[in-house]
């Protein structure tokens, strides 16, 4: 008989997106937000190019790459990037979990491309990458927040590419390093790595980017919301503050809290150490109890945020052990996602303390023999 734990995490949010808060965040964090004012205003202006600008900085991303805030969470950055960048060359799509394929399905059922060549893998493992003509741009995912499985650094990534690198980089960014000259397109929303608020965008363009954009104009119609060119030039307000459509300054607000948060522990540095020391609490668990496995077998592909795991038991086993941990207040949202193999995930991006993850691996244990339980 195993002993029910006593100790609680103080804060048991381990979901995958809307990731938990920072450590000590509080509502009165936010009051200076400039609520009640246009975000067109000289004072929302500012906010907004604050937001930015602290992007920019605590990813250390080159000057001349570009920064926007842009509508409808990280989807509609990396759709607004799609329906503006491709269709010029050849399109090599990599995917290795729902998310990537749902821009697969998009390029190839929306967009109707027809010049394009399909990279997929399985959940938990990832396609040869050596086989994608960087010749072609080339579509993919940095983290799989899906499938726990993350490219192994840039290497695969050529320094003179001829094509764009249009990277989906939501679960990544701020908690991996992401080599920003082999990257042309990244996107991410605020409520996954740092714990934001959602409905907001993060659009970054190189300026390989910004030369398509301008030269390169698409065979098919672009919705207001998806616009970032007039007259064959870039819209460079959007990347100064002044946003294609109204952003909700609270939740502005909220992100500019935990860039300062980020800024506080290290920024880049320290959110990956912490990020790390997360991944290590249930490495280290894993390797205690056979029961219990990453659907990443491959350390080296294996992702600190979206942490996935495979457990040994049936269905309706898994589904009691969820929401013991759930009804207890000991791990909540944890479940795996819908289109994956069933079994756990745990969020263990920098947001979440390390001590919090160790008193739910007691939980866990606790429950799996309850699930077994006869």
């Amino acid at each position: 008989m195993y002993t029910k734990p006593t100790k609680k995490p103080a804060r048991p949010f381990f979901s995958s997106g809307p990731c938990a808060k920072r450590p000590g965040y509080k509502l009165e964090n936010l009051n200076e937000a400039p609520l009640g004012r246009s975000h067109r205003s000289s004072s929302g202006k500012a906010r907004l190019r604050e937001a930015i600008e602290k992007t920019k900085e605590i990813l250390s991303l080159p000057e001349e790459y570009l920064v926007g805030i842009v509508p409808a969470s990280d989807t509609g950055a990396f759709e607004m990037a799609m329906w503006n960048l491709l269709g010029e060359k050849p399109v090599d799509i990599i995917f290795f979990e729902s998310f990537g394929k749902t821009w697969a399905d998009d390029i190839t059922r929306q967009l109707k491309l027809n010049d394009i060549r399909l990279f997929e893998a399985d959940y938990g493992s990832l396609p040869n990458l050596e086989e994608v003509n960087f010749d072609h741009d080339v579509v993919f995912t940095w983290n799989g927040t899906t499938s726990g499985v993350k490219v192994p650094g840039g290497n695969f990534i050529p320094s003179g590419r001829k094509g764009l690198t249009i990277c989906d980089a939501t679960s990544a960014v701020f908690a991996m390093e992401i080599p920003w000259n082999k990257i042309d397109v990244a996107t991410f929303s605020w409520q996954k790595v740092l714990g934001g608020e959602a409905a907001h965008g993060m659009l970054i363009l190189s300026p390989r980017a910004v030369e398509r954009l301008e030269s390169y104009t698409p065979p098919w119609p672009l919705p207001k919301i998806f616009r970032l060119t007039k007259g064959g030039s870039l819209m460079k307000d959007i990347f100064e503050g002044s946003t294609i459509n109204t952003p909700s300054m609270l939740c502005n607000e909220d992100y500019l809290d935990a860039l300062k948060w980020a800024e506080s522990i290290g920024g880049l540095e320290g959110l990956i150490k912490r990020s790390m020391e997360n991944l290590k609490v249930i490495e280290d668990f894993v390797d205690e109890h056979y029961w219990i496995d990453f659907l990443a077998k491959d350390p080296a592909i294996r992702s600190n945020t979206s942490v996935c795991l495979t457990v040994d038991l049936e269905t309706d086993q898994l589904k009691k052990l969820v929401k013991l941990l759930e009804a207890e207040e000991a791990a909540y949202d944890v479940s795996s996602y819908r289109d994956a193999p069933g079994g756990l995930r745990f969020w263990c991006g920098a947001t979440v303390e390390k001590e919090d993850l160790e008193i739910a691996m007691q939980w866990l244990e606790w429950a799996y023999h309850q699930a077994t339980a006869g």
